[in-house]
């Protein structure tokens, strides 16, 4: 009897496969992969001669998958997610997002992610022997005590909204295990938020981290746009925002990301500084300060005619070192919040050459609100 491998799974989904199969008459078996220090997947084996119908089950799972994410994302969509790590801190995100869910009306989800403390123990001969028992002990102990910082969080909040400090809105805890970042984008594209709000760490406490710091890589990395919320800002409310930088180098999408921001912050009146961040200095002739100089004309006309009530300023910031620039800016004209878009790059690119936004991050406690493009 031939076996092949019909599909690799975690654990927990080739067993629900496993049961799939059963219930159309098809035999499996599940196999363990590789080293099992450095993998959790299995693999589900069945019959050479049952591929074909055990296919068929698998295509009818994916269907049925693909209609539950979209219905989902449809039921989710305009949700405000915070990730949270129950941290002091934490309340001062929950403000910004509870506040801004009252004005959209809408959800607020506090979403926090943890690893298995024990990812040693091989998931295969767990089942089979004592180790199940020692996983079991270690993985419920942790649950415990994000249960008890939920519980006490939860607390914290229900009395905020009691004594009025706190609009009372909707939310809701989502816990989940794997690497923060990653546990946060993969929520992010199944349940389609709105807005993802962040608080970031002091520039000391970031420089202690090896590789960055999560707050960076999601918003790096996620397709939904992320608000930023430096740990020494004193930002508190969209409705409080006068002035909003919009910075720019003219690249491909950025108009369409500028009409996203639009929309999300609809709601709120505020002047926008469309800032173009241009190389070189102000007074150099070039064919790159001519070409700018036609492309603010064409963009003071694109706002004319798409924004006609909204208030807006277009200037050119020369200069190569971008980051003391829009600082001097954000300080003269007295800026509460800093958006700019950010691109899809490698983990190498991203180490080595930190993107304005990243770079932005670790040096400004300006709110960020970071579009990706």
């Amino acid at each position: 009897m031939k076996l092949v491998t019909l599909a690799i799974h975690s654990l927990e989904k080739a067993q629900a496969l496993q049961q799939e199969l059963a219930a159309n008459g098809i035999e499996s078996i599940i196999q363990h992969v590789g080293d099992s220090i450095v993998t959790r997947n299995v693999r589900v084996r069945i019959k050479e001669s049952d591929l074909d119908r055990a296919t068929e089950v698998v295509e009818e799972i994916n269907q049925s998958q693909a209609v539950e994410d979209a219905l989902r994302k449809e039921n989710n969509k305009g949700e405000l997610l915070v990730p949270i790590d129950f941290s002091n801190y934490n309340l001062r995100t929950c403000e910004v997002a509870f506040n801004l869910a009252q004005t959209y009306g809408t959800n607020v989800v506090l979403f926090h992610s943890f690893i298995d403390p024990t990812p040693h123990i091989n998931l295969i001969e767990e089942m089979l022997t004592r180790e199940k028992g020692k996983r079991d002990t270690a993985l419920q102990a942790k649950i415990n005590e994000v249960k008890a910082q939920q519980e006490q969080l939860d607390a914290q909040l229900k009395a905020a909204i009691g004594n009025k400090s706190l609009p009372n809105v909707n939310y809701r805890f989502v816990t989940k295990t794997g690497i923060p970042e990653e546990a946060i984008l993969k929520y992010s594209r199944m349940n389609n938020p709105q807005l993802i709000i962040m608080g970031s760490r002091s520039k000391a406490e970031m420089e202690r981290e090896e590789i960055g710091s999560i707050t960076g890589e999601v918003m790096e990395r996620s397709r939904i746009p992320v608000f930023v919320l430096p740990k020494d800002s004193t930002f508190k409310n969209f409705s409080e925002m006068r002035n909003l930088v919009y910075a720019t180098r003219f690249e491909d999408d950025d108009l369409m990301a500028f009409d996203n921001l639009m929309t999300i912050l609809k709601p709120f009146h505020f002047k926008v500084h469309f800032l173009h961040l241009a190389k070189g200095k102000k007074n150099e002739e070039s064919d790159n300060q001519l070409w700018n100089e036609i492309k603010l004309r064409g963009i003071q006309e694109y706002f004319k005619k798409n924004y006609p009530e909204q208030e807006i300023t277009i200037s050119l910031l020369n200069g190569d070192d971008t980051l003391p620039a829009i600082d001097k800016y954000v300080r003269d004209e007295q800026i509460d919040v800093v958006s700019l878009t950010t691109h899809e790059r490698s983990i190498f690119v991203r180490l080595f050459n930190p993107s304005t936004a990243k770079t932005m991050l670790d040096n400004t406690q300006t709110p960020l609100l970071v579009f990706h493009v």
